[in-house]
């Protein structure tokens, strides 16, 4: 582990956005390129542990717009990789500009593909852990079905409901039944509320949840791209959504996918009450950007 300075926390003004970032530079000077490390809904504070693990090299880490410290000017609208990709090119323009290189999680690895996609040069090596780009599994209908339900459901009685079903997709192996809209949740199994507060905000249900697993990927972009990209999934999650959408991102890169330690969370030290395999998560890491 890495021995790093103070942490510096910066602000960025975008369209439709103010964006707060954090800069952790590694005491010891370092020819490696910054490393960002980026989520979504999941902001700065998740990647707390894996910043301690990435390395002797300046680490970034930032709020999505909508999430924690990041506020959007029209609050509860919906997000779509695009703008999130956007965002990060910016802060990456404000850094000093690229290429640097990006640990992306879960649909932050989403938005990360549009950022290649969009402003390659900005990106040396991208990992992609677990994209949950749901189109691109065989069962894409299903799973785009089961997505679309989570929203609606949110939008007729609430969070708890809503995100008891989500729970259950997340840690759901194998193809997405075609009858999963259909099937009664409890949201007290997962110590969420049953009633509805009346708030329509929530970070992921309103804002990312669509746009990220029904985003179409620019392969022929991807590919023509000096970026080096990576695939990554969790060993122990085999057979879940994220994952197997990696692995159909994957497979229309024409690469392999690189399996990480622990699961969809695996890097996590901790935060949010979840802890992963961070100390052997952070060791793969270094050795995939060395």
């Amino acid at each position: 582990m890495s021995s790093m300075t103070e942490l510096t926390t910066q602000t960025l003004r975008v369209p439709g956005a103010q964006l707060r970032y954090d800069i952790r530079a590694a005491e010891a000077a370092s020819d490696a390129p910054a490393l960002v490390l980026i989520g979504s809904p999941m902001g700065a504070a998740g990647f707390a542990t894996l910043a301690e693990h990435s390395g002797d090299r300046t680490v970034v880490t930032y709020d999505p717009r909508g999430v924690e410290r990041s506020e959007k000017d029209e609050p509860g609208t919906r997000s779509t990789p695009e703008e999130h990709a956007e965002d990060v090119h910016r802060i990456i323009e404000a850094l000093g500009g690229g290429p640097v290189d990006v640990f992306a999680s879960s649909g932050g690895a989403v938005n990360a593909l549009a950022l290649v996609a969009a402003h390659p040069e900005d990106v040396r090596t991208l990992v992609a852990h677990e994209p949950p780009a749901a189109k691109y599994v065989p069962d894409r209908e299903e799973a785009l079905a089961a997505v679309a339900d989570m929203a609606t459901t949110y939008q007729r009685v609430g969070l708890g409901p809503a995100m008891a079903k989500f729970i259950g997709l997340v840690g759901h192996r194998g193809p997405v039944p075609a009858d999963y809209p259909d099937r009664p949740v409890d949201p007290a199994m997962f110590g969420l509320p049953a009633e509805d507060d009346g708030s329509r905000d929530d970070a992921l249900l309103q804002q990312n949840l669509v746009t990220c697993t029904h985003y179409e990927a620019d392969f022929d972009a991807l590919r023509a791209a000096p970026t080096r990209i990576v695939i990554a999934v969790g060993a122990e999650s085999e057979g879940q959504l994220a994952r197997r959408a990696g692995e159909g991102v994957a497979e229309r890169l024409g690469i392999d996918v690189t399996v990480f330690p622990g699961d969809h969370g695996g890097f996590l030290g901790g935060e949010y009450g979840m802890r992963g395999e961070p100390d052997a998560f952070g060791a793969a890491l270094r050795d995939t950007l060395a």
